[in-house]
C-alpha cells in the first residue's frame, strides 16, 4: 500500500511538471504583441523627447497593429520616469523613449555615494532615433551678439546671468555647465520640470538663455523671437549654417548632443525585443515620422540595438566625466 501511494505521488509530481513544462513553452511561443503597449517618457509635453515619442509611437502602432500609448512619468530630471522604466515588467509592453540623460542619473548618485535609482544595465536600447547637439538660445532683445560678449558680461557679473534647464545634472543643466567651465564663468541655473517649461521661462523672460535641443527652439529663432549664438556640436547644424559651434570658437571638450533612444526593461525577452527591433526600424523610416522630424528641423539618426550600444557606450563615458567636472549640486 505504501509502495502504491509513493508511485501515484510520483506519477502526480510527473503529471504536474509536464502541465508546468507546456504552460511555459505556450507562455515562450505566445505571439507578440497582444495587447496595447505604453511607451514611458521621462520628461512634460512639449519636450524633445516628447515630440519625437509622439510620432513614432503612432508609427509604431500602425506596424504592431497593437495600441501603443505615450505616457510622461515626470520628476527630478527625468529620473522618476526612467527609474519607472527600468522596475516596469519586462514583458515588452512597457517601453521608454529617453534622452541622453538617462547615463548621467547613475553618476550623480555615485557622486552622492547614495543607491542608484536604476543602473544603465536596467535597459535593452532597442534603436537611436534621433542625434541633435544642443543649441546657445537667448532672446532676441539680449544685449550679446556672440559668445564672447556673453561670457565677457558673465565674468563682470558672476552668478548673474540665469539659465532655464530641464532639471538638475539633466540635459539642459549638463550642457551649460560645460560651457560655463570651459569659459571660466559662473552662471545662475534655474531648474524646472522639463524642456518644454525651460523654453517658456525662456520666451516669458523669466532667464536670461538655455541650451536647447534645435527642434523646439529653431520655430522661435524662425519667428524671431530667439537668437542662437552657437551649437555644442562638432559641426555645424544644417539647419542652422551660421551659427558655428563652440569648439569653432575654442571651447575644447565643449560637446554635448540630446539624442532620443528607443529601450525596454532589459530582460524583456529576445522574441520580443526583435519585434520591437523590426518595429522602430520601420517607424523610423516612415512617411509620418520622418514628416514630423522635418517639420522640428530634427534629423532621424536611426542606429539599429548593437550600433546604438556602442553609441550609447561612447557617450555615456563623456557624460560621465562631465558629471565628475561639475560635482556635486544640492
Amino acid at each position: 500500500m505504501k509502495k502504491s501511494k509513493a508511485n501515484l505521488l510520483l506519477v502526480i509530481a510527473a503529471c504536474v511538471g509536464m502541465i508546468g513544462l507546456f504552460s511555459g513553452t505556450a507562455r515562450a511561443d505566445e505571439p507578440y504583441p497582444t495587447r496595447p503597449i505604453q511607451i514611458f517618457v521621462p520628461f512634460p509635453p512639449g519636450g524633445v523627447a516628447d515630440l519625437v515619442a509622439r510620432p513614432f509611437a503612432a508609427a509604431l502602432e500602425k506596424h504592431l497593429k497593437q495600441p501603443v500609448v505615450v505616457v510622461n512619468k515626470t520628476g527630478a530630471g527625468g529620473a522618476v520616469g526612467m527609474q519607472a522604466a527600468a522596475v516596469a515588467k519586462p514583458d515588452g509592453y512597457t517601453l521608454m523613449i529617453a534622452l541622453s540623460s538617462i547615463s548621467v542619473m547613475p553618476e550623480v548618485d555615485a557622486l552622492f555615494g547614495r543607491p542608484s535609482t536604476y543602473k544603465l544595465k536596467d535597459f535593452a536600447p532597442i534603436a537611436l532615433l534621433t542625434t541633435d547637439p544642443t543649441i546657445f538660445v537667448i532672446k532676441k532683445e539680449a544685449p550679446w551678439k556672440a559668445v564672447a560678449d556673453f561670457v565677457a558680461d558673465a565674468k563682470k557679473r558672476p552668478n548673474e546671468i540665469k539659465y532655464a534647464s530641464s532639471g538638475v545634472y539633466g540635459t539642459m543643466h549638463v550642457a551649460m555647465e560645460m560651457l560655463a567651465q570651459a569659459a571660466g564663468i559662473k552662471l545662475r541655473h534655474i531648474p524646472t520640470a522639463g524642456g518644454g517649461p525651460a523654453l517658456t521661462a525662456l520666451l516669458g523672460g523669466h532667464v536670461d538663455t538655455i541650451s536647447g535641443g534645435p527642434n523646439v527652439s529653431i520655430p522661435h529663432i524662425k519667428a524671431g523671437t530667439l537668437r542662437v549664438l552657437a551649437g555644442w556640436g562638432n559641426k555645424r547644424l544644417a539647419s542652422l549654417p551660421d551659427v558655428p559651434t563652440l569648439i569653432e570658437l575654442g571651447y575644447k571638450e565643449v560637446e554635448f548632443y540630446i539624442w532620443s533612444g528607443f529601450f525596454a526593461p532589459a530582460a524583456t525577452p529576445a522574441s520580443a525585443v526583435k519585434v520591437l527591433r523590426e518595429g522602430a526600424r520601420i517607424a523610423a523610416a516612415s512617411p509620418e515620422f520622418k514628416s514630423a522630424m522635418e517639420k522640428m528641423d530634427t534629423p532621424i539618426q536611426y542606429l539599429d540595438a548593437p550600433d546604438f550600444q556602442k553609441f550609447w557606450d561612447q557617450d555615456a563615458e563623456r557624460l560621465r566625466k562631465a558629471v565628475r567636472n561639475i560635482g556635486k549640486v544640492q
